[in-house]
Formats: structure tokens, sequence, C-alpha cells
């Protein structure tokens, strides 16, 4: 068996646990790492692995995963699109994910390549989930509630603001899809607490919901990987009222992120030129294992 060549790029939170779910997946392998420096030094687990520049020190690579902040998913997945090199990303602006499909779909099939865009647990896993809840009752209202964890869209565009260190967003739910972000900041010397307040609250990760800003001394004293959802649906299946769905669970953040981006890295090298998200595409596709074999285990 080939396995598919996959470079990740960046190496962060969602970098390192992409690399450890690529090292576990059988038919993967990690082919090389990107930093602006170009170098491992003094990160131990990158010692046996190849650390560039840029990706085309690497020779062959069939899928990128971007490990980058939402905010630099579109200009850098542009650029390894222009070169026939597929991308996975775990795009999570909600509101600007159709933008970002229609700005990369005719790019990717330009260039004859595969782009698998918002592919982490929300949107991505959870998108799917939601999708089937709608199938099964398609008259009714869904709900998302997160947390209580620490969000990582949120902590990077709070760390973003002049003047702030270091930053932790913990999400609250407050029920039937509302939330509470609790954000807490370490500050720079000098920095003001109400102008960095007033900076994140605007921020459109934070302005649609009840933000709280905190001072800290250290955030690494609070930091936690932990998130969770609850998606529930009540609805109406067929003509039949009260149908309530509802699906659970309690993670690791960037480990879990890390997976669903190794999965559509999978799905990517098996659909056709294009930009997709993660509903447009065959649950099997994301599988490692024969088809034959999986749809005997698992329908």
């Amino acid at each position: 068996m080939e396995k598919t060549k996959v470079a990740i790029v960046g190496y962060g939170n969602i970098g390192r646990f992409s690399l450890e779910a690529v090292r576990a997946a059988a038919d993967m392998e990690c082919v090389g790492v990107i930093r602006r420096s170009g170098s491992a030094e003094g990160i131990p687990e990158l010692a046996s692995c190849k650390v560039v520049s840029d990706i085309r020190e690497l020779g062959k690579v069939d899928v990128a995963i971007l490990a980058v902040p939402s905010r630099k998913v579109g200009e850098t997945a542009q650029k390894y699109l222009r070169l026939g090199i597929s991308t996975v990303d775990s795009f999570d602006i909600h509101t600007d994910i159709c933008a970002l499909r229609s700005q990369l779909d005719p790019l990717a099939r330009e260039n004859g390549a595969v782009s698998v865009i918002s592919a982490g647990w929300d949107p991505g896993s959870d998108s799917v989930v939601r999708a089937l809840m709608q199938g099964l009752a398609p008259k009714g209202i869904s709900y998302t509630n997160f947390g209580p964890g620490r969000s990582m869209g949120h902590s990077v565009a709070a760390k973003s603001v002049e003047g702030v260190k270091d930053a932790l967003s913990v999400t609250i739910p407050i029920g039937t899809g509302l939330h509470r972000r609790m954000v807490y900041v370490e500050l720079e010397p000098g920095a003001e607490l109400s102008k960095v307040s007033a900076a994140i609250k605007a921020d459109p990760y934070f302005a649609h919901d009840d933000t709280h800003v905190s001072a800290v001394d250290s955030v690494d004293a609070l930091n936690d990987m932990g998130h969770g959802v609850n998606l529930v649906r009540k609805g109406v299946s067929g003509a039949t009222h009260n149908q309530l769905l509802e699906f659970n669970m309690k993670i690791n953040n960037p480990a879990l992120t890390g997976q669903v981006l190794v999965m559509a890295a999978r799905a990517a090298v098996r659909q056709r030129p294009g930009c997709y998200t993660m509903i447009e595409i065959p649950v099997i596709d994301y599988l490692e294992g024969n088809r034959e074999t999986l749809i005997s285990q698992l329908v």
C-alpha cells in the first residue's frame, strides 16, 4: 500500500497533535514539517522529522495540513493549491466559511488539487452530526452548546490584540446555543486592561457573545486543553413530533482537531479537484482501511 504523503504547516498545538495522528495512521507518512525558522531546534519530537521553511524542499507532497490560525488559512491555502498540493485546515470562523469555499474552489480545480476546509471538530465533525440530525428530524431546531472549555480560535484572537502577552478564552455554555466567553489575559508592561478589553469585545470572534475580560498574572497557570460539546435537535420525523436527538463529547481540543485534520487529509486524496466542507464528503472516505471491510463492520 502506497502511503499518503503528508506535510504539516506550522507547529503549535494543532501541528503537534496532527503529527501524532499522522504517525498513528498506517496509511500515512509525514514527509516533513514547515516552520518559518526551518529548524527543529529545541523540539525533541521533531528530531526524526524533516523540518524546512519551504514545502518544495520536501519533494512529493499529497496533502498539506494547515496548522495555522484561521485568519491565515485563506492565503496559506492559496499558496499550496497553486503548487498543486491539496490542503486541509480547521478554519473556524463560521460566518466566513462559504466565502472561503468560493475563494478556494476555482483555484483548487484549476490546479488539480483538493481543499477540505473547516475540518476541525466544530466546524467539521460536529457539522456532519448536525447534518445527520437534520436529516433524521427535517423540521425542528438544533442547538450547539460548547464547553465548558478552552477555545483555541478565540484564545488566538485574544492573544493577537495589542498589549496582550498571552490569553486564554474559556467558553461557558448558557444553553440553547448561547455562550459566555471568559477571557483571561496576561498583559504586556504598560498595557491598559480597559483598552485591551474593548478591543477583544469588538473582535468578530467575541462580538456576538457575553464576553468578560480579566487580567491574570499567568495564563499558563490556568491553561487546560479540555473542551466539549452538546448537540441537541428537537423536531419532527415525517409527521411525528417530539423527536429528541442528542450528541455529547468531552475532549482534548487540539488532539481531536488534529485527528479530524488527518481524517480530512485521507478523504482529500479520494475526491475530485475542488474545495469541500466535511458534510459534502462521504463519511467512509474519512476512514482508514479497506472499503468493503468497513462496510461489513459498520453497516
